[in-house]
């Protein structure tokens, strides 16, 4: 199906370039990964810049170093989506601003308004290159797993779209209150009355947080479905590598048992993005390469 774009999250981990596997030899710039990569996938998510802002010159780069009609999902910056965030990582003149005694941690609720301000002004000011190239799919909210389905957090959705006017906003959960019993249903009403990408989620179950599989379409433009993998030994490890978190090789069977569902949303949005977080070595490319070959069967 033509409107399925399948691809990994980031080109750029460390165990993927060592590993030796998915990178030719002679790849051993940042130009020359992101364009081989972008010749044997159609879109990446850029997860970089959930751990900082992204600047407006990178976005250049990854507009002119891929094709015509490549698309770069953008996950948020991690202070938006509620997580703790170290103020070393901050701008240098924002860290400046913060004063001469910055809390070791940050959160959202606690960072002064006119620095929040400024945040999302650059945030926005780094995507415009890729929105301008008409390669910026969805902005990726992967909110924290202690946001519950309450008033705060949903006001905190909310506020999030409203930051971010005239941008397509896909949404993640990671707290098992948004799904229990009669939420689910209220919380996809929630995500369409936003105007916002449900996002499809397979990972463990049986943890506070991680939700169960929602196959639901809330954005006409596009269905997004993120693959964790399924490694419960991991997932919960404290202070563990995301590549050790996601450490997982999906088999053919269990790809192909998603097959109906996958086709099902497919057809509801312009587009489905299929995207592999399992990121230890080569996982992600080699199972979206298996999950191609699963749907041409």
């Amino acid at each position: 199906m033509d409107n399925i774009l399948i691809g990994s999250a980031s080109w750029t981990d460390k165990t993927l370039i060592e590993c030796g596997r998915f990178y030719p030899k002679d790849c051993t710039t940042a130009e020359a990964r992101l364009r081989h990569y972008a010749s044997q996938f159609p879109m990446v998510e850029v997860d970089s810049s959930y751990y900082g802002l992204p600047t407006p010159q990178n976005a250049q780069l990854w507009a002119d170093r891929t094709p015509p009609g490549f698309v770069f999902n953008v996950k948020a910056f991690r202070l938006f989506t509620g997580h703790q965030t170290s103020p070393a990582v901050l701008p240098k003149d924002i860290l400046q601003a913060l004063g001469n005694d910055p809390p070791k941690v940050l959160y959202y609720r606690d960072t002064p308004a006119e620095i929040r301000d400024e945040l999302w002004r650059r945030f926005i000011e780094a995507l415009a290159p890729l929105n301008d190239a008409g390669k910026l799919g969805a902005v990726h909210f992967q909110f924290a797993p202690w946001m519950i389905r309450n008033r705060e957090g949903m006001a905190h959705v909310r506020h999030c779209t409203e930051r971010m006017p005239g941008h397509l906003l896909s949404v993640e959960f990671r707290n098992t209150s948004w799904f229990e019993g009669d939420r689910l249903e209220k919380t996809i009403a929630f995500e369409r009355e936003l105007g916002v990408a449900h996002t499809i989620v397979d990972g463990p179950q049986g943890f506070a947080n991680t939700v169960p599989c929602v196959w639901e379409v809330t954005h006409p433009a596009l269905a997004l479905l993120r693959l964790h993998g399924r490694n419960k030994d991991t997932w919960n490890i404290k202070a563990a590598a995301s590549s050790s978190r996601f450490d997982y090789w999906y088999a053919p069977d269990e790809l192909e048992a998603m097959v109906p569902e996958i086709r099902h949303v497919a057809g509801l949005a312009k587009s489905l993005h299929v995207v592999f977080n399992t990121n230890y070595q080569d996982q992600g490319q080699v199972n979206a390469r298996l999950m191609r070959q699963v749907l041409s069967a």
